[in-house]
This record gives C-alpha cells, sequence and structure tokens, in this order.
C-alpha cells in the first residue's frame, strides 16, 4: 500500500511511527524497526507497478522466509530477526497475516469490499502488526491482543476515509458495500463514487464505527501501565487528530487533504512520551 492506501505498516523517518518508535529502549526499538522493516517491505511489494503474478511470486517467497525463520534456519534478510522473536515472543501467524492483507490487494484492485472482507483487510494489514507491536510494548496478552484488535482498525478506517480520492487514482475503493448501497450508491468505479454526493452518508457510518474502535483502545490503554501504553498512545492520538480533522472537514466536494501539523505532532509526543 502506498500512502494513498496507507497502512499502520508503512512508516518512513519523520512519520508518527518512527517517532513513536523512537522513544522506545533500545531493545524494543529495534525490535520495532525489524517489524516494520519487514511491513515496508512487504508493502512496497503490494504497491509496486510490477505484474501481479511478479508481487504475487515476491510475497510468496516472503511467506517461505518466515516459515524458514520459524524452523530455525533464517534466509539472510530475515537473519536479524530471530533475536526480537525470541526475545518478544513474535507470533509467525502475525507476520503470514501481515503478507495475506498486503496480497488482498494484487490478484484484483480492492473495490467496494463486503464488510467482512474490509474487517479482514483491516486485520491483516493493521491489527496484525499490532499484535507483534504489543508483545514488543510487554502488555498483557489478553488487553495486548484487544489493543491491537482496536487501534489497528481505527488508524486503518482512518486511512481509508482520509484516502477516498487517492485511493481512487489508483483504482481502489475500500469503503464496504453495504454502506454504498445503504447511500444509495450502486457503482463500484472509485473516480463514479468519489464524485457522487452521498457519498459523505457512506463515509459517517464508517467514521462512526472508527470512533468506537478509538474509544475501545484509549479504555484498554487506560487500564495498562503508562509506560507499556506509550507508543501506541503517541500512534492513537495522531491518528485521532487526523481523524477529528476530517470529521470537521466533512466528506462532501470539495475535499481538502487532511494533515497534522509539525506543530501539533510535536505536541503528542511530547505530552505522552515521558509520562
Amino acid at each position: 500500500m502506498s500512502e494513498a492506501a496507507t497502512t499502520p505498516a508503512s512508516v518512513a523517518s519523520g512519520s508518527s511511527f518512527y517517532a513513536a518508535m523512537k522513544i522506545l529502549p533500545p531493545e524494543q526499538r529495534d525490535a520495532m524497526f525489524h517489524i516494520y522493516s519487514f511491513c515496508r517491505k512487504v508493502d512496497d511489494i503490494a504497491d509496486s507497478e510490477g505484474p501481479r503474478d511478479e508481487r504475487l511470486a515476491a510475497l510468496d517467497q516472503w511467506r517461505r522466509d518466515i516459515d524458514a525463520l520459524y524452523a530455525g534456519h533464517p534466509p539472510e534478510r530475515v537473519r536479524d530477526y530471530v533475536a526480537p522473536l525470541k526475545q518478544f515472543g513474535l507470533k509467525r501467524d502475525d507476520f503470514i497475516a501481515v503478507i495475506d492483507g498486503m496480497e488482498m490487494d494484487i490478484p484484483a484492485d480492492i473495490r467496494a469490499p463486503d464488510a467482512a472482507t474490509l474487517d479482514l483487510y483491516c486485520d491483516r494489514v493493521a491489527s496484525a502488526v499490532g499484535r507483534l507491536s504489543v508483545r514488543v510494548f510487554g502488555l498483557p496478552e489478553n488487553d495486548g491482543i484487544l489493543l491491537a484488535h482496536h487501534l489497528g482498525r481505527a488508524l486503518q478506517l482512518t486511512n481509508i476515509l482520509r484516502d477516498i480520492d487517492e485511493d481512487a487514482g489508483i483504482g481502489r475503493l475500500y469503503l464496504p458495500r453495504e454502506l454504498l448501497n445503504d447511500a444509495g450508491i450502486a457503482s463500484s468505479d472509485p473516480d463514479v463514487v468519489r464524485l457522487d454526493p452521498n457519498l459523505p452518508k457512506a463515509a459517517l457510518p464508517l467514521a462512526a464505527q472508527a470512533r468506537v474502535h478509538f474509544q475501545k483502545a484509549d479504555e484498554i490503554m487506560a487500564r495498562n501501565s503508562r509506560r507499556a501504553v506509550r507508543a501506541p498512545r503517541i500512534m492513537g492520538k495522531y491518528y485521532r487528530a487526523i481523524f477529528n480533522k476530517l470529521l470537521a472537514r466533512g466528506f462532501a466536494l470539495p475535499r481538502a487533504p487532511v494533515k497534522v501539523s509539525k506543530a501539533a505532532k510535536m505536541s503528542i509526543l511530547l505530552r505522552y512520551a515521558f509520562i
């Protein structure tokens, strides 16, 4: 996924995720950079302009490499994953889920998936990354899995709502079919849908779902160690700021790009990095 179909797997120097990772102790920070390096690499494959069969083959090679890693004979490009895997108990299934999620965009561009397919997509490209991450952060098992579930979906739904026009530019439409139908939008053509005056009627219920996930994530973080949730809280606050700007702007045309200023990002980082 490119920035037009951004996932929490997408991280770069200067991003909110990079900033959140930098505040971690060295071993946690290194583990998180390995996780996000993996995510970035498979993300780039999914988003490249290469032939679809070549991209599928490249992702399948990543599956084989992850299997070899967990079998005890890691290829060179995943050899550095051995230490964090053992130290933090990272699960093979979560790495594989991320690959499976990236693959969903390849055989054909996603266009108006049903709600169940969209939720599966969010689980794979976002919550699976969260499940790897919360083990590094040191959250208890049950709350860690719950936080990954809710915060991952909150972040991914925010991305979808933010990137409607950019996604349409690469032939993708992530708004679920059921919400489009309820809004009276019959088309699955991204360019047609983004120009439809009823689009806000489909976007607002998805925003309501994202709001619930943000609230559930906040509840989980509130009952856990502040130290363990510093990084996910920063990520959540960054994205909540984007989400609030989206709601304030609305989803009717014209839709101006929504961004959080550097000053606002710095304020969030300073507020939550050291509590």
